[in-house]
């Protein structure tokens, strides 16, 4: 267990905004979250990646920073295999280790950034596939007692962008490894949601790998999504609100090109937050060192010189306009500090 005090966080956070932890413990190994339970250590947050988080103060306390590593197939038979991944690892990282080993099941997942303990949390998904979809299981240590635990994928709770993890057991579990069940062969591809399909008809691939799938994904989120090392964001700051067929239907009336996707639960539509977040005028708009990039209202950033407090200040003005146009409240994707 390594202790720093007085961190500045400004390279923690994918948001590149200036603040500080009181204490920043890095956790190599369980060892060190028992040295944590033993200290009587009352950690505020655990850490990631910070790619998912706008930070708003300075914090006091603890915080834990996850770097438990490394990566093995612990079994398989002819058709799959189950890899267990330290929860420390990079999500992207992990996934591009699936696809050097032929293993099927994370390529729409690609370039996603932020740890693989974070993943089962936010329960990370693009393109048509969730995380949930592979996977398997993943050991935790509860910050309380010390006991060891395994949740398997009933028992997380998953939704959309949701788990148990964010919400009975926010703060309470230390996630060490995750297990993910995937493809050795016969993969099956998920590529006809829209913005794929057209990549790989552009490339003239017409019967792709998961290679090619993966390659398509990082082009697509590339194009559309600003990199963090040039402007401070978090990736997608709303989830894309799902609605009645009723509310739908009446929105329709008067917005009649209102994009939608069909979702598993009956009488309920998916509907795009950017799209939301465009018409009513924010796309593009900045002001002092903030605003919504230019070419995805979904994305809030950071450009220099901006707050955290003016961030979420901006989130809920968007929120407040799209609901008193449109009649639906859309929440943030990205975690509040």
């Amino acid at each position: 267990m390594k202790t720093e005090n007085n961190v500045a966080l400004k390279r923690f956070n994918s948001f590149g905004l200036s603040y500080t932890a009181q204490h920043l413990v890095k956790i190599y190994s369980e060892n060190d979250i028992y040295d944590v339970i033993e200290d009587n250590i009352e950690p505020v947050y655990i850490l990631g990646g910070g790619s998912n988080i706008l930070l708003t103060k300075d914090i006091s306390g603890y915080v834990l920073k996850n770097e438990i590593k490394g990566i093995s197939v612990i079994e398989e038979d002819e058709y799959c295999a189950l890899v267990e991944v330290g929860a420390g690892e990079s999500w992207h990282q992990f996934v591009l280790w699936t696809l050097s080993h032929q293993l099927g099941g994370l390529e729409n997942l690609s370039l996603i950034p932020g740890t693989v303990g974070a993943a089962p949390i936010q329960n990370i998904g693009a393109y048509g596939v969730e995380q949930k979809s592979t996977f398997h299981s993943l050991h935790c240590i509860d910050l309380k007692t010390g006991e060891r635990k395994t949740y398997f994928k009933q028992a997380c709770q998953f939704g959309y962008r949701d788990s148990i993890f964010k919400n009975e057991l926010k703060g309470q579990v230390f996630i060490t490894k995750v297990q993910y069940l995937l493809q050795k062969k016969n993969h099956k591809l998920s590529y006809e949601y829209g913005d794929i399909h057209a990549v790989l008809s552009e490339k003239k691939i017409e019967h792709p790998g998961i290679t090619d799938i993966s390659d398509a994904v990082i082009t697509i989120r590339q194009k559309k999504l600003p990199d963090p090392k040039n402007i401070g964001n978090a990736g997608s700051f709303f989830k894309n609100p799902v609605i009645d067929v009723s509310l739908f239907e009446k929105i329709k009336e008067h917005h009649p090109n209102l994009p939608f996707y069909h979702t598993d639960t009956e009488g309920k539509i998916k509907i795009p937050a950017g799209w939301l977040i465009e018409q009513a005028g924010f796309k593009g708009m900045e002001r002092n060192g903030i605003g919504v990039h230019k070419n995805q209202a979904l994305v809030l950033v950071h450009y220099e010189g901006g707050s955290g407090e003016a961030l979420l200040e901006l989130a809920h003005e968007i929120q407040q306009k799209v609901f008193s146009i449109f009649g639906i409240q859309i929440e943030p994707e990205v975690n509040i500090w």
